[in-house]
């Protein structure tokens, strides 16, 4: 009798599509290249789940959206722009996200012809860095994509508080917005944001990650104003705000539903500030206060006896010292990040405590530590969960590397 020969054309389609979607873009495009019977397999909806088309929109493809649409695809992001937005909006009615980060040449007129009408699948916009768009596309968002729950806008400069009242008065299912570096935003903004204005915008409440990185504007009233309106908030990143005090922690201190706190390079923040943060109800997994020149070791005495649930801390450029380092840890047995670069006054006595009470730290920066040896290194090394280990600028004297 003859065998027959067994070969991967004989698979069903079906087996064919879970073996393709293991495959990463470019190969995912290349076996529909291979046969007709590959072709139909690879065009399967669950080869492309999940999977972002990054496009250069130069000039007309009729082709093009079937093919995203027949595969399923509802993620795009535009490369470079040379075409009328309207041109994607049209030929993905059914788009769930939308990527246009960097694309400068987009102006509110080009967005005003594309969004003229409900787009209700429409979930994710990324606008950062279209430095050309103003308050004027943000009522066209607020209108007509009323269930977007991600909207980016880092680096839009020319955004104002009359922008994030549009913003609250229509995208009432917002889950995260980026307002990094927009310099105009003031307290007036945040509170239009949470439900202080509700006369005029009831707010964007759902709100659970915000991001007011250098709002170089915003002072200790807008933390009044997210503390009392955005009680879901689980992430904030308030780096390089400058005008925050150690008094804006009074009113963070009390949101419940808060994991992650950014205030990195915020220059009025000091150990009073943190003080208040450890005396209130803060379940803090993630705390970042590197580059806040007045944080020392009384800090962390306050982050032992009110934060001890941290899973990362970041300290780089802190003033503290191995004694801060011996009244911290003993009591953050949770604690899996540490970051200490560019604490200079940290030796190998430190990094002994830490090795000795830190068992389950899977990563340490110690870049630009460099009163540490190969002595302490040696003990950090031993840490049984240890993965990553950062040195940076720190370097092994002569005499150590001879021993």
């Amino acid at each position: 009798m003859f065998e027959t020969e067994t070969h991967i054309s004989c698979l069903f389609p079906e087996i064919l599509a879970i073996i393709f979607s293991y495959l990463d873009v470019k190969d995912k495009g290349r076996v529909a290249q291979v046969c007709a019977a590959w072709r139909d397999a690879s065009y399967h909806k669950s080869v492309w789940r999940g999977v972002e088309a990054k496009l250069h929109l130069r000039r007309a493809n009729p082709s093009l959206f079937p093919s995203l649409q027949t595969r399923g695809i509802k993620k795009v992001q535009i490369l470079s722009l040379r075409r009328s937005l309207s041109y994607v909006i049209q030929g993905m009615p059914h788009i769930e996200s939308l990527n246009l980060c960097g694309c400068f040449n987009l102006t509110d007129n080009g967005l005003g012809h594309a969004f003229v009408q409900d787009i209700p699948s429409l979930r994710v916009l990324n606008l950062s860095l279209c430095k050309q768009i103003t308050d004027s596309s943000l009522g066209r968002i607020a209108q007509y994509l009323k269930n977007l729950e991600v909207l980016e806008l880092g680096g839009c400069s020319n955004i104002t508080n009359t922008g994030l009242l549009l913003i609250a008065w229509g995208l009432h299912r917002l889950k995260s917005l980026n307002l990094r570096s927009c310099r105009h935003v003031s307290d007036v903004g945040i509170g239009h944001l949470s439900g202080m204005t509700r006369s005029a915008a009831e707010g964007c409440l759902s709100l659970e990650k915000l991001t007011l990185q250098d709002c170089q504007k915003l002072t200790d009233l807008s933390l009044k104003h997210v503390a009392k309106g955005l009680n879901k908030l689980k992430v904030l990143n308030l780096s390089f705000c400058g005008g925050i005090s150690d008094a804006g922690m009074i009113h963070l201190s009390h949101m419940t539903h808060l994991c992650s706190l950014n205030l990195r390079s915020c220059d009025n923040i000091s150990d009073t500030g943190i003080m208040h943060l450890a005396m209130g109800s803060l379940r803090l997994s993630g705390l970042d206060v590197s580059f806040c020149d007045k944080i020392g070791d009384q800090s962390l005495a306050y982050i032992a006896q009110g934060l001890y649930q941290l899973k990362s801390l970041s300290l780089c450029s802190c003033h503290i010292s191995d004694d801060g380092i011996n009244r911290m840890v003993r009591q953050m047995h949770q604690l899996k990040t540490l970051n200490i670069g560019q604490c200079v006054r940290i030796t190998d006595k430190g990094l002994e405590l830490i090795a000795d009470h830190l068992t389950q730290l899977t990563g340490i920066d110690l870049y630009g530590c460099t009163k540490i040896t190969k002595r302490g290194l040696e003990r950090i090394t031993q840490l049984p969960c240890l993965k990553v280990l950062n040195l940076g600028l720190w370097q092994m004297t002569e005499s150590e590397r001879m021993r």
